[in-house]
């Protein structure tokens, strides 16, 4: 794919949002939406990020992201779709959502998308938790109603103050009070959490909330962990793109490109500068394959990356009460990822396409299997993906030899895992590879190969959490560290609702387009 043309010093633009993953394909084709001068500026070849796909001979592969949620009527992504004027991307609800293996001998336990079969489900595994999972449904009723009014968390003006306000009900001022909460406490609180199913209960919910909220039970706030539970279940539910992942990001570049917006791809932001006077623009700089430079003046930035880069990226400029907090922000997930692809006949005949198995080496499995048809791979064939959570910085302090041999092990460890949990041999495998936190940093351009957010503890969810609002004027920050985490249909609100603080801060009021959406 040949580089776009590099941007020069010219009239500033509107905005100016780097990085295209799904937040900031949503935020860029928002903007131009609302008729702004948007341009998004994106390191890679291709657009998606950890929602990506690359190629591997006939194979494709989901990079990281292997299913989406909010696609159903009403869901985030349906809401922007329609709003953008542009189809969703074909996709077919899973159910059920994951079959999770907790390697204790017992049959797994299967995420149902019939509210009914779950709730048959989770008494045949977890007898006695009925007061838990009614306690997490009636905070995810009052969580997702909230949410539903798009609040702005947390807020960092009296406008901001005013849609939080606006947002609350009785239900979620009684959900708040479980604001410090975690979802281990809820288990405590419901009496489920003691003897042999109550440490089954347990390591499933470690299993499930790792996931989705970077950290297990005891340490994922509740009003958070409680929404991540009930995913799976209608009337919400997680859903399969045909085709890959990189369908999602297609219909946002679309949206894009229809609204006017300009995505630049291989333009690698180095530095930002703030404006030296009130009413000057930012100036945005880097590499532009290639072998070029660009330079780019913008009234706002947008920024997706992680905003431990921050402090690189703008230096002294960053004021320093707010590089001290990022200073201070716990490492996000690296990720230990396999890709590997196998005639389907190897495979068990009833393989569900989304599992989880608790494993030691290198550690808990989730493993993501194509479908026949699916655009994945050839008529036959399979591709299978097996990721794990690995702390990242560890990696890039080994020398070549130590970082293969650690490479090596955890591949093994991998294989071994995927051996056990669906039968393919070593012999079987007619491709596979490992990718490591450092391959994620040359994907993505993330400080260490991050791929999560800051984690959803209490004391970094929500109204603790880190606003999208920074204290730079003309300065946003959405994505998987901003409320409410991370996620395509997490990172996609995050988008939204840096997008209305911009409007609202140009005197233009935002709204949906099309009214039966809200």
């Amino acid at each position: 794919m040949a580089p776009d043309p590099s941007p020069g010093p010219g009239a500033p633009l509107d905005v100016a949002v780097v990085g295209a993953g799904i937040a900031g394909l949503t935020a860029a084709a928002l903007l131009a939406r609302e008729g702004l001068e948007v341009e998004l500026l994106e390191a890679h070849g291709q657009s998606g990020g950890c929602a990506g796909t690359f190629r591997r001979g006939p194979y494709t592969f989901d990079v990281g992201a292997t299913q989406v949620a909010g696609l159903e009527p009403g869901g985030v992504h349906e809401r922007l779709f329609r709003h953008l004027g542009v189809a969703a991307p074909p996709a077919t609800p899973l159910d059920p959502g994951c079959v999770v293996d907790l390697a204790d001998g017992q049959a797994p336990v299967r995420l149902h998308r019939d509210p009914g079969a779950w709730r048959a489900e989770r008494e045949r595994q977890f007898p006695g938790s009925d007061r838990f999972w009614e306690l997490c449904a009636a905070i995810h009723r009052a969580s997702w109603a909230f949410a539903g009014r798009d609040p702005v968390l947390p807020p960092r003006s009296l406008w901001d103050l005013g849609q939080l306000l606006a947002a609350l009900r009785p239900a979620s001022l009684a959900s708040g009070l479980l604001t410090t909460a975690t979802i281990a406490d809820l288990q405590r609180l419901c009496g489920c959490a003691d003897g042999p199913v109550g440490a089954r209960l347990r390591r499933f919910l470690d299993l499930q909330l790792r996931l989705y909220s970077q950290e297990p039970a005891d340490r994922t706030a509740a009003l958070y962990g409680a929404t991540v539970l009930q995913m799976a279940q209608e009337p919400l539910g997680l859903w399969h793109l045909e085709g890959s992942m990189q369908a999602l990001s297609t219909g946002l570049e679309q949206a894009l490109a229809q609204a006017g917006g300009r995505l630049r791809r291989r333009h690698r932001l180095e530095r930002l500068h703030p404006p030296a006077r009130p009413g000057d623009p930012w100036r945005l700089e880097g590499q532009a394959a290639p072998g070029g430079r660009f330079l780019l003046r913008a009234r706002e930035v947008v920024l997706t990356l992680p905003p431990q880069s921050l402090p690189a990226l703008l230096g002294d400029a960053l004021p320093a009460g707010y590089r001290g907090r990022l200073e201070g922000l716990s490492d996000p997930s690296g990720a230990l990822v396999f890709y590997g692809a196998v005639e389907r006949d190897r495979l068990p005949a009833d393989v569900d396409p989304h599992l989880q198995r608790d494993w030691d080496d290198p550690g808990p499995l989730f493993v993501s299997v194509s479908r026949e048809g699916d655009g994945r791979a050839p008529a036959g064939q399979a591709t299978v993906i097996a990721s794990v959570f690995t702390a990242a910085r560890p990696w890039f302090a080994l020398e070549k030899a130590a970082y293969l041999e650690r490479k090596r092990g955890a591949e093994a460890g991998i294989r071994r895992g995927l051996e056990r949990l669906l039968g393919v041999k070593p012999e079987h495998w007619s491709h596979g590879e490992l990718a490591t936190p450092r391959g994620f940093q040359r994907w993505t351009g993330r400080p260490f190969g991050f791929v999560g957010g800051l984690g959803q503890a209490p004391g970094r969810f929500g109204p603790f959490g880190l606003a999208s609002r920074t204290p730079m004027a003309g300065l946003w920050l959405c994505g998987d560290s901003i409320h409410p985490g991370e996620g395509t249909a997490g990172v996609s609100l995050s988008a939204l609702m840096a997008c209305r603080q911009l409007l609202q801060g140009r005197g233009m009021s935002w709204r949906w387009r099309d009214a039966s959406a809200t």
